[in-house]
């Protein structure tokens, strides 16, 4: 128990309480359980509390607290310490903005609508700097989706100014106030998200005196239901069909209909627009199945045929490759005994022989898919025509590539260096390397 003005303060207080006693206790009781970062994070209210009661407003360094706890994957702490933030200073849009990723992370989308929107409101333009940067990009976003490309990777601070620019929440005059900058990156990659605000993207490019990579029109393109068309002709690459629709059907026949007007048959792979990574996605084997998983999402859908793609060994194998300038890098491969291929569900970091593998795709993908393989793979990026983009694929036994997409949303992160995965951080440094190359070319 610790006191403050005659009232006695319990040490298990409530940690998002404007009372500076309450975290002075707090942090003495987390430091006796060995707990040093809660005892800081703690420690760092305090400060904050006392500097606001003083009339000083000054929320970095406790923002800082909630963005670590962020980047550690634990929302519960971080968002208890955001919304502290946002008690002190409401004007912190970052707060805003990443208690509304949290509440998208639980499947509240109100209420993550309500925090963007407070974010958006106070601010449209971010701006990460340190003082080596010489180049200057503005970098296109779209709050209202995941589907940004990963620029933080691509485009680190150390090397240039990143000006973030939320377009979705700008007006159009906003355009011409920005910050300066040399060259524009579209970061807006997920297609059916950039054709939602198509026009404000034009209206955008229009006005622009710089060199915009990623423009909307090559976007545009990669949507799923075109990726058979946009890769028609190439050699030794393999699609199955797929097609969009905006509504469920009325009736079963009507469903029925419309699959064999499309000339798809089960199994069917159903999934909502805009998403990735297996988000929503459902294979359906019936017309029944098809149905349900169809009257589940809130809105339009994909179905595309599903493709058994199974190796000899029985197992899943998945690829992806990165494009920079329309030239193919190894990003990662996957494993896995089911048929939706995710990394971490893999289990890779537990199976040597699967990392084994991964590094050898990594240090020699010619090696590892032959030299027909790659020359498709090739073919394949000069196609898609981006600045940035990516595939997953795999190998058909015939020898074929497989495609699964093929888009601008594809995602690049680095490892811990001392980690199981730490062997993807140097094929990670050729990506950016390369992005790097690709920038200063475009000054």
């Amino acid at each position: 128990m610790t006191k403050r003005k005659g009232k006695t303060l319990p040490v298990t207080g409530d940690p998002s309480s404007l009372d500076p006693a309450v975290h002075r206790a707090l942090a003495e009781a987390k430091r006796a359980a060995g707990d040093q970062l809660a005892a800081l994070a703690h420690l760092i209210a305090v400060q904050t509390l006392e500097a606001h009661a003083a009339g000083i407003t000054k929320s970095d360094e406790l923002s800082g607290v909630a963005t670590g706890y962020f980047m550690k994957g634990d929302y519960e702490t971080s968002g208890r310490w955001y919304r502290l933030v946002i008690a002190i200073d409401p004007g912190c849009a970052i707060a805003f903005q990443n208690l509304a990723a949290i509440h998208d992370g639980k499947g509240e989308a109100a209420e993550a609508e309500l925090y963007r929107q407070q974010a958006y409101r106070i601010q449209r333009v971010f701006v990460d700097q340190e003082e080596t940067a010489s180049r200057r990009v503005l970098v296109l976003c779209a709050g209202r989706t995941s589907g940004n490309t990963p620029f933080t990777t691509l485009i680190p601070t150390a090397a240039s100014v990143r000006v973030k620019y939320a377009l979705d929440y700008a007006a159009e005059d906003e355009d011409g106030r920005l910050p300066p900058y040399d060259l524009v990156f579209n970061a807006i990659g997920e297609p059916d998200a950039a054709l939602e605000m198509a026009e404000r993207l034009r209206h955008f490019e229009q006005g622009c005196r710089r060199p915009v990579l990623n423009p909307l029109a090559a976007i545009a393109r990669t949507q799923r239901h075109q990726l058979t068309e946009l890769l028609t002709g190439l050699e030794d690459v393999a699609t199955t069909p797929c097609a969009r629709f905006d509504q469920p059907a009325e009736t079963p026949d009507a469903l029925a209909a419309r699959l064999e007007a499309a000339d798809l048959t089960f199994p069917l792979l159903a999934r909502p627009v805009s998403s990735h990574g297996g988000d929503g996605l459902a294979r359906c084997d019936t017309l029944e199945e098809l149905e349900a998983a169809i009257h589940a999402f809130a809105g339009a859908y994909y179905l595309t045929g599903y493709a058994d793609y199974r190796s000899a060994d029985g197992f899943f194998r998945k690829y992806r490759m990165i494009f920079v300038d329309r030239q193919p890098f190894p990003y990662h491969q996957a494993i896995s005994p089911d048929w939706m291929v995710h990394y971490f569900s893999a289990d890779m970091e537990r199976n040597p022989w699967k990392l084994e593998e991964e590094k050898r795709f990594l240090s020699d993908p010619e090696a590892a898919l032959g030299a027909r393989a790659m020359d498709a793979v090739r073919a394949i990026g000069k196609r898609l025509d981006l600045d940035y983009g990516g595939i997953d694929f795999t190998l058909l036994p015939d020898g074929r590539v497989f495609v699964f997409e093929a888009n601008a949303t594809m995602l690049v992160h680095r490892e811990r260096a001392n980690g199981l995965l730490a062997h993807k951080n140097q094929p990670v440094q050729r990506i950016v390397e390369a992005f790097e190359a690709m920038l200063d070319s475009h000054r």
